[in-house]
């Protein structure tokens, strides 16, 4: 006998925009437009500057928890007695699991004892049900600490690492966990005890711990000393570049975006964009071009070595000229910044004559027409003006401009 499945249809307006599926934890763009915190942070995080539903520029990327939906999706779910079919959209149990102060206790003392896998699982199951219970736990006097620890010691199983770092990555939005963690971990000793769990991680963990430890050890990177002594492990950029080359996973993407954010968001001294430069970081980033790969190479072409580096690889400037017009305002601009600083500073007829075959000229014009007075403009300005000075046969009219943003080094 067939036993026939019942179906649930879930109300639209409890349903993400995005992965349209019942949102766990609803929060609100400035747009007025409410997601699931999981996929507006990968929208975002993916390089995005607008709001996925209107397409409207957002002012601020910040968003609120919408308190008001999250209760009335809690009051549906436990108004319904019916069990969704395996193909159905996916709800979340009626009840959050439960933990209390006393329970919180318990864990905590087989986590920093032992390490238990099953202890970092329930707190893991924990904090992904809401954002409540991620405050709960950001909370909870000395929680945070022990999770971290886990990550700071030495002959710890895959598998509780890769649990550590899930929990970390999920309660990093709240207020203060980022600071926290920072003087916890890279403003002490224990910095090289974690940095070698993250690599341990990178080497033999999951495509998605690998993606949330690059992404957990970028949110911690928040001044030039934490900068410093993250780029200080040679051991650590191997993996990342390694990474970047050789990944083709499934969650190829989203790991070789986060790898790119973090290599750009170290490269704060000219030492360690040499070091990235002589692993060839540049030829790397000219395989894969992306609105992440841009924003790196604008940052490396800061400097004389990152310059000549894009200059020798002529499918790197062709693939810049490509993404312009195709990419986001900010990615526009760290490809028009790239351009200028191989045809203005460096003077590099070879990229000037690949931004004419690629119809970068016409490019530049549409950019620099539809941008108001600003540095993004004067950049276009004096690229077309050297590119005129190149290409004599060209009725340009005459562009005098005063480009500062980038100071040669």
């Amino acid at each position: 006998m067939v036993k026939e499945e019942l179906r649930i249809t879930v109300p639209s307006v409890f349903r993400c925009p995005i992965s349209l599926d019942l949102m766990k934890s609803p929060v609100s763009l400035s747009t007025g437009v409410t997601y699931d915190r999981s996929s507006i942070q990968q929208w975002l995080e993916s390089g995005h500057d607008t709001c996925p539903a209107t397409m409207q520029v957002l002012q601020s990327k910040d968003f609120i928890p919408n308190l008001t939906l999250h209760r009335l999706i809690d009051l549906w779910i436990q108004s319904s007695t019916l069990r969704p079919a395996a193909d159905s959209p996916r709800l979340l149990p009626a009840t959050s699991p439960a933990i209390s102060g006393v329970r919180a206790n318990l864990l905590m003392e087989k986590i920093e004892s032992q390490c238990c896998v099953e202890s970092l699982s329930k707190v893991s199951e924990f904090v992904s049900y809401c954002e409540e219970n991620r405050r709960f736990v950001v909370r909870f006097d000395g929680f945070v600490e022990v999770i971290a620890g886990v990550l700071t010691r030495k002959c710890v199983e895959i598998e509780a690492l890769e649990m550590a770092v899930g929990i970390l990555y999920l309660i990093l939005s709240e207020n203060g966990v980022k600071e926290r963690l920072n003087k916890l971990i890279l403003k002490s000793n224990r910095e090289s005890s974690f940095l070698s769990a993250i690599v341990f991680i990178l080497q033999n963990g999951s495509p998605d711990s690998k993606v949330k430890s690059v992404r957990v050890l970028d949110s911690l990177a928040l001044d030039s000393e934490s900068k410093r002594r993250i780029s200080d492990s040679q051991d650590l950029i191997s993996v990342l570049l390694q990474l970047l080359q050789t990944n083709d996973d499934d969650n190829g993407q989203s790991l070789n975006d986060a790898v790119t954010s973090i290599l750009t968001t170290i490269s704060v001294t000219r030492s360690i964009k040499s070091r990235l430069i002589e692993n060839g970081v540049v030829q790397i980033l000219s395989n894969s071009m992306t609105e992440k790969s841009l924003k790196l190479l604008a940052t490396l072409s800061s400097c004389s070595e990152g310059r000549s580096a894009i200059s020798s690889n002529p499918k790197c400037a062709a693939a810049v000229v490509e993404k312009l017009l195709k990419v986001s305002k900010s990615a526009t601009e760290d490809a028009v910044a790239v351009l200028w600083s191989l045809c203005c500073l460096n003077k590099e007829e070879r990229v000037k004559e690949t931004v004419v075959k690629g119809n970068g000229v016409t490019k530049i014009l549409v950019i620099m027409q539809r941008e108001g007075e600003g540095r993004v403009r004067m950049m276009c300005r004096e690229l077309v003006k050297a590119l005129r000075a190149s290409c004599k046969d060209w009725s340009l009219g005459s562009y005098e401009t005063k480009t500062t943003h980038i100071r040669p080094c």
